[in-house]
């Protein structure tokens, strides 16, 4: 081999090995679940700042002066919780009143996914990504629409499932909301039954055992009702009975004869007065 083929063969090896470090220190690799989003701090292939068109999953190579953030755009599910959970790490509970100014806590599922095509815009607005707007923004809308709701209810409302109803305007508050972001809410609701004061709990409880009481009384009322006109009507039919009989007898005196001689064993009184018994002498 000559001495210029050796030199070409070692510039060419050592720009191989160039270019190769160069694209390995500039490119990213969008992951699944995600899109990309391109920030310029230079006028290098576009205008400084941050692209309009979300990057799809895969290898991007970046230019000098550029960053590729992977925003995830799956759908996030979050809990608003009074326990510690995996997603805010301490209580995140709901605090609220009805209509009266009555305190009452709960907590709430809520169901969020970013549209890939918006990825962009959300970026440029917020400078977060989801899990940051879950914990803040995301939740204090929440929380004004579920107060803002049950604000219109008194408590008793509330009662026997009557509270899902604040879920579902929150629902509809919240979505459209964040719509125009480019932001879905796919799903909000409660988590168990809203925690009411325990004044409440025992109203209920007392208000329950009361209409229990009240239907044991008027079913032992019915009952005895029904007794007394059934004493009566027995009563009524006897007096009936016993009037029909006796005009029966009166009419005819001989049908008393007979049940006296049905009854009479026989023997003839010792003493009498007056005439033998059941003996007419003609």
């Amino acid at each position: 081999m000559s001495t210029n083929s050796a030199v070409r063969f070692i510039l060419i090896g050592v720009s191989a090995v160039a270019l190769l470090g160069f694209v390995g220190c500039h490119s990213t690799t969008v992951e699944p679940g995600s899109v990309g989003v391109k920030f310029r701090a230079f006028p290098t292939g576009g205008a400084p700042g941050v692209a309009a068109d979300a990057l799809a999953t895969g290898w991007h190579l970046r230019m000098p002066g550029e960053r590729i953030f992977q925003y995830p755009v799956i759908e996030r599910q979050y809990s608003y919780t009074r326990e510690t959970n995996g997603d805010g790490g301490e209580n995140e509970e709901l605090v609220f009143v009805d209509k009266n100014g009555l305190e009452i806590k709960g907590d709430i599922n809520i169901g969020v996914r970013v549209l890939p095509t918006a990825a962009p815009s959300v970026y440029t607005k917020y400078r977060a990504n989801l899990d940051y707007l879950l914990e803040n923004q995301i939740r204090n809308a929440v929380r004004t629409a579920v107060a803002r709701s049950a604000a219109t209810m008194p408590v008793e409302s509330m009662l026997g499932g009557g509270y899902q109803k604040i879920a579902r305007d929150a629902f509809s508050e919240v979505s459209n909301r964040w719509r125009g972001d480019g932001i879905e809410i796919t799903r909000l609701e409660w988590s168990g039954a809203p925690r009411f004061p325990e004044v409440v709990t025992t109203s209920i409880l007392a208000r329950a055992r009361a209409d229990q009481d009240v239907q044991k009384a008027n079913a032992e009322a019915a009952v005895a009702e029904a007794e007394k006109r059934r004493k009566v009507a027995e009563a009524e039919g006897d007096a009936q009975a016993l009037t029909i009989r006796g005009q029966a007898l009166r009419a005819n005196p001989q049908i008393m004869q007979q049940q006296a001689i049905a009854k009479w064993d026989g023997v003839l009184p010792r003493v009498t007065s007056g005439a033998v018994p059941f003996i007419k002498i003609d």
